[in-house]
């Protein structure tokens, strides 16, 4: 399963099965939505690493849980489903929409395989998400894929090829629509710069 081979669901040893992962995704999403602390304690008892901010936003549905790897200041919306059959691997400044699904498992396209003994034979391969990567609402990863630092992911894109860093993909399947270029670095900066004068400025009126 590691090494991306076929392998068969029913094969997999009881201490090896995802029981657990699913259990604390369980106990996560029954937690009251107003004692964060506690979920995000949860949260960090589920993935495999994580930075100092983290929070994903219940409910949650994972593989494993622990084959999830988030980098500093990571946060994903609501109903997010992360298969992590393989690793899923999320870098630095990471956002992630509601119900994107990361999929690492997949099946054999011919059908004559695919099914075997009453039970599907499965592939797993791993995900890659670079750092300060923006990946919209309802966008699929498929497995093996990585996507580049600073990237966008328009919201519904399914990703089925790599993402090179600095990118904005959008569509089914996702295409590169365009570079992210310094006119969006200036754009971008004026209007934060804005966003904290205007912020000193209520201050100081004691808005």
């Amino acid at each position: 399963m590691k090494l991306g081979k076929l392998y068969l669901q029913k094969g997999i040893k009881k201490e090896n099965s995802s029981l657990k992962g699913k259990k604390k995704a369980e106990e996560i999403n029954n937690t009251a939505i107003e004692n964060r602390d506690e979920i995000v304690r949860f949260e960090r008892e589920m993935i495999g690493k994580s930075g100092d901010e983290l929070y994903i936003t219940p409910p949650v549905y994972v593989s494993y849980g622990s084959n999830i790897e988030v980098g500093e200041n990571f946060y994903a919306n609501k109903d997010c489903i992360f298969m992590d059959t393989s690793s899923i691997k999320f870098g630095d400044n990471v956002i992630v929409g509601p119900r994107c699904c990361f999929y690492c498992a997949g099946h054999p396209i011919y059908g004559g395989v695919r099914s075997q003994d009453n039970d599907y034979f499965e592939f797993t391969l791993p995900i890659t998400v670079g750092n300060d990567v923006w990946i919209g609402g309802n966008v699929i990863v498929l497995p093996g894929i990585t996507i580049g630092d600073g990237s966008v992911i328009g919201a519904g894109s399914v990703i089925t090829d790599d993402v090179p860093s600095n990118v904005i993909v959008a569509g089914n399947p996702a295409r590169v629509l365009r570079e992210i270029n310094k006119e969006d670095e200036i754009k971008w900066k004026s209007l934060r710069e804005e966003y904290y004068k205007e912020k000193k400025r209520f201050e100081e009126f004691g808005i």
